[in-house]
């Protein structure tokens, strides 16, 4: 293992994650990749083991841990093989909470912080909008001040959670004529009057509830205002290279579980008297893949201790979202094709791995996206700056 990364604490914290998920996850993961539905107790045992307050500080109930027991957290849930499920943990803990760790104020870090690190709350962060995607600064979504409160009207959609949560981070426009300035986020309680969710039917990622979201006149409180307003974009942007560095992270330890099942499969499985990991085509095709999954595994952890030491990161997450996620993509394709017949078989994890990988070059940002980002870094000479505190 990387030592100059993990310490033995990080190594002791792997080893108890790996026992919980095994006797607390494992066994629920079929029924909940079936019914598409998470059952609510295993967010409360989430909630008592820690795992949600990883970077949440003390003062809010969190463990206030470096980011690299983030990392083991994702790698780890990425190794039960239900991308679905991973996806509902992480974005509740790194998309929603990592809003509410950094601009929420006293009473909204009690009304929602706290009860998010115990697995009592359930959060979703809605920015994504149908007519939008990509385009953050284009969203339709609008809160029109009206004394105290605000009146929310707009949608959103490809919402992890949306459909389960308790609450939602949500992006508007309170003043459509200032562009990207006039963003603001909201905390949106889930049952408030004029919220409603479609649950959307997805290729992978089978056992998360993705949604459409509609906001028909809801009204909410100014105080639910997250930081300031006018500087939702901001906050948004900020939050971006985390979430990639998030679905870099996943990439890498999804490739790193395909490759150890493949490997395993070949060292058994036999034709014409000899076992296939001694074809030739094949060991060299899984030396080139190992090679990859290695340098992105390896660049991740840099960017990570990057971001740990306070550097603002966006070319690098970037980065590793678009090579990681294409990695991983191939690498399970090809771990598909090792096991031949019974990799096209639901009972083997190939199928849903390859499904459960797709989403990678999509979610957080598509990899057209993300090229045209680093391109004006690289050809333009754009310059992203951490937003001033």
């Amino acid at each position: 293992m990387q030592r100059m990364y993990f310490t033995e604490e990080h190594q002791l914290f792997r080893e108890s994650l790996k026992e919980f998920l095994k006797k607390e996850v494992s066994p629920h993961i079929e029924k909940w990749e079936e019914t598409g539905t998470i059952d609510r107790f295993i967010w409360k045992k989430f909630g008592e083991m820690g795992y949600f307050g990883l970077a949440t500080p003390e003062a809010d109930g969190g463990l206030g841990l470096d980011l690299f027991y983030t990392v083991i957290f994702l790698e780890e849930l990425q190794r039960i093989n239900s991308g679905g499920f991973a996806a509902a943990m992480w974005a509740h803990a790194y998309l929603a909470m990592t809003h509410l760790n950094k601009n929420a104020g006293e009473h909204l870090r009690k009304k929602y912080l706290e009860p998010s690190v115990l697995g009592e709350k359930i959060g979703c962060l809605g920015v994504s909008e149908p007519f939008g995607g990509s385009d953050v600064a284009g969203m339709r979504t609008t809160a029109a001040k009206e004394g105290d409160s605000y009146t929310l009207n707009g949608s959103k959609t490809f919402i992890t959670n949306g459909v389960y949560c308790d609450y939602m981070i949500v992006a508007a426009k309170t003043d459509a004529s200032a562009g990207n300035k006039g963003i603001t986020i909201f905390v949106v309680d889930r049952n408030s009057k004029g919220v409603s969710a479609n649950k959307l039917n997805k290729l992978g990622w089978r056992a998360s509830d993705t949604a459409e979201l509609a906001f028909d006149n809801v009204r909410v409180p100014a105080a639910n205002i997250l930081g300031e307003e006018g500087k939702g974009f901001t906050y948004i942007m900020e939050a971006f290279a985390l979430e990639r560095l998030v679905m870099g992270i996943n990439a890498h330890a999804r490739a790193d579980y395909a490759l150890e099942y493949a490997l395993q499969y070949m060292s058994e499985r036999e034709t014409f008297g000899k076992k296939i990991n001694q074809y030739q085509a094949l060991r060299h095709r899984i030396a080139d893949l190992y090679a990859d999954m290695e340098m992105c595994r390896e660049y991740n952890y840099s960017v990570a201790y990057k971001m740990e030491q306070g550097e603002y990161v966006v070319k690098e997450a970037t980065i590793s979202k678009l090579r990681s996620t294409k990695m991983a993509d191939e690498v399970a394709y090809d771990c598909l094709q090792f096991l031949g017949g019974y990799g096209y078989i639901e009972d083997y994890p190939m199928a849903r791995l390859l499904r459960d990988s797709r989403l990678g070059p999509i979610g957080g940002g598509t990899s057209e996206i993300l090229r045209e980002i680093i391109a004006k870094i690289v050809i333009d000479k754009k310059e992203y700056r951490a937003p001033k505190s």
